[in-house]
């Protein structure tokens, strides 16, 4: 029989995120943030490819990434609306973290298995700042998805892409928990 870890069980059937907008200073200086990205790249990586890099957004990239977030969004066009959740996103924050997914050419490892694990680096990120006590959340939006923004406001490769921004603050208010999904609607059982 295996010995469980209860502790991190139980945190794992407890954990959620913080919204963004809830987060605070202080936020992880280098030393803090050393291990949490540490242990984001833990994630599973067939072949060892390390498709995958991060970028670590202190305040004034942010200030700077909510400005390009504006220019951007009224180039393209976007609601005043839309705009402004973007802007506000890093215009608000203290400390993020982009995951950048950098798919590597290996016949062996087709992209999407790297995709999923730029994703599993994401959600490795955010339990283990969870797990250090701050408060985190993963976001994107359209802004993300943009090329330009991608290249002029991250320094993206052409077939580099963002799978993640993970927001980490000190949390100042905790919402009431959402929904979760009924395990009895998304398990299947195959015996046979």
């Amino acid at each position: 029989m295996p010995a469980p870890d209860e502790a991190a069980l139980d945190f794992l059937l407890n954990r959620r995120s913080r919204p963004s907008k809830t987060l605070a200073a202080p936020v992880p200086d280098r030393e803090q943030l050393g291990p949490i990205l540490t242990a984001a790249l833990r994630s599973p990586d067939h072949k060892k490819l390390e498709p995958w890099r991060l970028i670590v957004l202190e305040r004034p990239a942010l200030r700077r990434l909510a400005e390009l977030a504006t220019e951007r969004g009224t180039a393209l066009g976007r609601t005043p609306e839309e705009i402004e959740k973007q802007r506000a996103a890093y215009a608000t924050g203290g400390l993020a973290v982009a995951v950048i997914c950098a798919p590597v050419d290996n016949p062996a490892v087709p992209e999407v298995e790297q995709i999923l694990s730029a994703g599993a680096v994401c959600t490795a990120l955010l339990n283990a700042a969870l797990a250090a006590g701050w408060g985190a959340q993963w976001l994107t939006g359209w802004a993300c998805h943009d090329r330009v923004f991608q290249q002029d406001g991250l320094g993206l490769a052409p077939r580099e892409f963002v799978a993640g921004v993970i927001h980490i603050g000190t949390e100042t208010a905790a919402p009431p928990d959402r929904p979760r999904p009924d395990p009895a609607t998304k398990i299947a059982w195959i015996r046979e």
